[in-house]
């Protein structure tokens, strides 16, 4: 079955990183009254490359819902068809235009929002701030509802933190969004957090059962509880390369969490 193509128009386009070559879209669905969709989901861009050959593309939303709008964040890929094809000026100019369908995916958060930990590297920041953006909107409601939040994003150098001061406004408006950005090749003038993302999440986990009585590791869930029915007091959504999650996901399973509390969607 043939998905429904929408035409997407460019509004803005930023480039965030000159090192990373990661740019900023803005796009509008001029066919669409409005775009709905829940925040941690992709959209796939589709287009012919030079030799006539249909080329598609999965990119996260880096928005929430807002209208017929939506916001990618993708770093430029040398030799890559589709980065190269959204960032250079030629082919796709403010007003240019490209087809997606969508929205897709289950990268979503649980509802009702419990405690969460939400953790990223590169582009995997893309879907975490949809998902501020949606539990913390500019017009000042907060779905939240009172729980910590915390981001932690990592990456090798300062340059390479994406939206780095919207997150930290956001952290200084809402007290209970928490944001450690750490640096793995940090230079000697950060005076931010260093080292590995896993390192900062377990920080998280001890200081937290440490501060609510909860024993470390957790008691095992009862097998009996079918899995559709298993309700947790704190997730953990990761989304990045294999290496990282696959080391935050140890860590928490380490601390005797669930499989089902651990959400993550990982892009290589």
């Amino acid at each position: 079955m043939a998905r429904e193509l929408y035409t997407a128009r460019l509004e803005q386009k930023e480039c965030i990183s000159e090192s990373t070559q990661c740019y900023h879209f803005r796009f509008v669905l001029e066919d669409l009254e409005s775009f709905p969709f829940t925040s941690g989901q992709f959209v796939s861009a589709v287009a012919e490359d030079s030799n006539g050959k249909q080329q598609t593309r999965a990119y996260s939303i880096a928005s929430a819902a807002s209208g017929n709008r939506f916001e990618l964040c993708v770093n430029r890929v040398e030799g890559g068809f589709f980065s190269n094809h959204l960032a250079d000026l030629p082919d796709l100019p403010i007003g240019g235009t490209i087809r997606i369908h969508g929205p897709h995916g289950h990268f979503i958060l649980n509802s009702p929002i419990t405690d969460s930990i939400l953790v990223a590297t590169g582009t995997g920041v893309a879907p975490m701030r949809g998902y501020t953006q949606s539990l913390f909107p500019e017009d000042g409601t907060d779905r939240s509802e009172g729980r910590d939040i915390w981001l932690v994003y990592g990456t090798r150098h300062e340059t390479d933190l994406y939206y780095h001061e919207e997150f930290e406004a956001l952290a200084q408006r809402k007290p209970n969004f928490h944001y450690l950005a750490t640096l793995s090749r940090a230079k000697e003038s950060w005076n931010g957090l260093r080292g590995y993302v896993q390192d900062h999440v377990a920080r998280i986990v001890e200081e937290r059962a440490a501060r609510l009585g909860l024993p470390l590791p957790q008691p095992g869930v009862d097998p009996a509880i079918p899995a559709k029915e298993l309700k947790f007091d704190i997730y953990a959504y990761i989304c990045g390369l294999n290496n990282m999650v696959s080391g935050v996901r140890d860590r928490l399973a380490g601390f005797g969490w669930h499989r089902k509390q651990i959400v993550f969607e990982r892009y290589d």
